[in-house]
């Protein structure tokens, strides 16, 4: 179980500096509503502002501190039933997480298509 916790700290840790180790110069669009909910480019920081780029890593903070706390209480839980529902809560915000970066990936994949053409 150490493993595990080790590995996903350091999977959001490395997480943040892989998103920005491509980026590009940013690139403004014809419909600035089109970049609002999106990443566009190769980088985490295409096509935002620093309004943007800010609230997206407070994001990833909250993100961060959740997946803290709730491995803590983990932790802590002496109560076999308490522990289980809170690592069940937890495998949650990650699968929900992970979607969020699938989805986010597939996004580039399309805006570099687009690109392309």
């Amino acid at each position: 179980m150490k493993h595990f916790y080790k590995s996903t700290a350091v999977l959001l840790l490395l997480l943040p500096m892989s998103m920005t180790s491509t980026a590009e110069e940013p690139k403004k669009s014809a419909d600035p509503l089109k970049e609002m909910g999106t990443h566009q480019g190769s980088g985490m920081e295409c096509c935002q502002t620093e309004e943007q780029k800010s609230e997206h890593m407070r994001a990833m903070q909250e993100h961060m501190l959740t997946m803290h706390d709730l491995s803590n209480q983990i932790l802590s839980e002496k109560d076999p039933a308490k522990k289980e529902e809170l690592k069940n809560k937890q495998l949650e915000l990650m699968k929900t997480y992970h979607a969020q970066m699938k989805q986010h990936g597939q996004q580039k994949m399309q805006h570099r298509q687009e690109h392309r053409k």
